[in-house]
């Protein structure tokens, strides 16, 4: 079981041209002690910090989502590599 420090963090996140939402999270004290850590040694607030973790967790994740996606799109057209060329593509990487 985790124990959480019980602070709540508010988070503002203003977009230009949309409205600004509130989400708050719970954190662990020890994550918000390393945040606060980054923070300081940005010399940013808690706030920002959190907002450009949330940006880059949402940019990869979003990548993936959509490379998977075009991935069955793909299969589902039946569009695979033939056995020849994967066993070529395989000896290839195991060279180096």
């Amino acid at each position: 079981m985790r124990w959480y420090s019980g602070l709540r963090i508010t988070l503002c996140y203003i977009v230009r041209h949309m409205a600004k939402e509130t989400m708050t999270v719970r954190l662990e004290s020890g994550t918000r002690k390393t945040l606060d850590g980054i923070a300081s040694a940005l010399d940013r607030d808690r706030t920002y910090v959190v907002i450009q973790a949330l940006e880059a967790f949402i940019d990869v994740h979003q990548w993936q989502v959509e490379h998977i996606q075009q991935g069955l799109r793909e299969a589902n057209e039946g569009k695979f590599v033939s056995e020849g060329e994967m066993k070529s593509l395989i000896a290839r990487l195991r060279r180096g």
